[in-house]
């Protein structure tokens, strides 16, 4: 769908709030579970490691309900798609609070998670439709903006709120939230027809695009980094740099503020030259990244280093534009694989700095495992610029 076929957006900023609102719901509800583990697994009566198994399941229902939801939705007006996303992810989530067991929870979690891919990229396509070309990435980031601030106020709230009355009434809020949000969007953002073009196949048409790819690989690989620190950051300051453990909200404070600085400038970035700002990005991430090795000996820098690992959150914005560059007709599925990739980075950076530590090595060297994969992003954009120069060059007049 072009930016023409949307209709005019009379009050922007009501219609990106009530955007940003369902990521701010969607952030919450993913991130909130972390500080409820024990809540949970006590009354659920299961070992808390094996609470895992929930939080592994959302993102599963992430990486299934990204491509089946915008493969099967292509017709569906975005603004009705995007009240049926949040409709599903307040039922998965108010249903969760009611779960009669663990497994039941589980599978629920996985429920939770289908929309939220679909919802991010399809809410990135109506923001950035309603501004001139060069102000998309900041609409984006404006969008995004709901999801960076459950990490810092959302989250801890939820589980502030979980631990106080019963870890139920955090996803039970969750739920509330994504209700008022369909009602928002519902009233706020406007109507646009349906694309009659739109099909399954074309949407699945994004997955045999080359440069859809190799951005999808920068996203699974190079932002993995972040989430590699950020897993095992509490460990990490209490144990090597002597934290006290009271200080753990601010970690998480520190944390989401430089996640929302991060996606500010990383926007602003990608409006004035998106093909440098990318590469710049990663390259900020494997310096920061990799210097947390060094600063996480000591409390104070190791709380500096936890906000600029978290201005990684840059890359969102880039990447998210980058893929509305190259996606041509299919883009709400790249939008919304986007936002699997992303998820898959989690479970990447996590897994990887899990093993590293397991090896004996010391916590801070979650900051070398994501300087690597920083650098293994830095290496994707490298060779997909070079496949597009090259079929550039191919297919430029007097090849044979």
């Amino acid at each position: 769908m072009t930016q023409a076929a949307i209709a005019p957006v009379t009050r922007p900023r009501l219609a990106e709030f009530a955007l940003a609102l369902g990521g701010f719901g969607i952030g919450t509800g993913e991130f909130v579970i972390m500080g409820l583990v024990s809540r949970v697994a006590n009354d659920l009566q299961v070992p808390v490691p094996d609470v895992g198994y929930a939080i592994s399941s959302y993102a599963l229902g992430v990486v299934v309900g990204a491509p089946l939801i915008s493969a099967l939705a292509a017709r569906l007006p975005r603004r009705a798609l995007l009240i049926a996303l949040m409709l599903v992810f307040a039922i998965g989530n108010i249903a969760s609070a009611f779960a009669p067991g663990f497994g039941a929870f589980v599978l629920l979690r996985f429920l939770a998670g289908l929309p939220h891919g679909a919802y991010f990229g399809v809410a990135a396509l109506v923001a950035a439709a309603a501004v001139p070309i060069d102000e998309r990435a900041r609409a984006v980031s404006r969008v995004m903006l709901g999801l960076t601030t459950a990490i810092l106020v959302g989250a801890p709230l939820g589980t502030w709120a979980g631990n106080l009355l019963g870890w139920q009434v955090a996803f039970a809020g969750v739920g509330g939230i994504a209700l008022l949000t369909a009602l928002l969007i519902r009233l706020w953002v406007p109507a646009s027809p349906a694309d009659p073009q739109a099909s399954p196949k074309r949407e699945l048409g994004a997955l045999l695009k080359q440069r859809v790819l190799f951005t999808l690989g920068i996203a699974g690989i190079g932002f993995g980094g972040m989430f590699a620190v950020f897993s095992y950051v509490m460990p990490t300051l209490t144990r090597q740099a002597g934290m006290s453990e009271a200080l753990g909200p601010l970690v998480l404070v520190v944390f989401g503020v430089g996640t929302i600085l991060g996606n500010l400038v990383g926007a602003r970035a990608a409006d004035r030259n998106l093909m440098r700002a990318i590469p710049g990005i990663l390259l900020w991430c494997l310096a920061v990244q990799g210097l947390f090795y060094v600063a996480a000996n000591s409390v104070a820098w190791g709380l500096l280093f936890v906000g600029l690992v978290g201005t990684s959150m840059a890359l969102g914005p880039t990447l998210q534009t980058r893929l509305m560059d190259v996606a041509e007709d299919a883009q709400t599925m790249a939008a919304s694989l986007n936002h699997a990739a992303f998820n898959g980075a989690n479970a990447l950076g996590a897994w990887l700095a899990g093993v590293t530590v397991k090896q004996g090595f010391a916590w801070s060297s979650t900051g070398l495992v994501g300087a690597a994969l920083a650098a293994g992003g830095l290496l994707i954009f490298a060779l997909g610029l070079w496949a597009e120069r090259r079929v550039a060059g191919n297919a430029s007049p007097g090849r044979t």
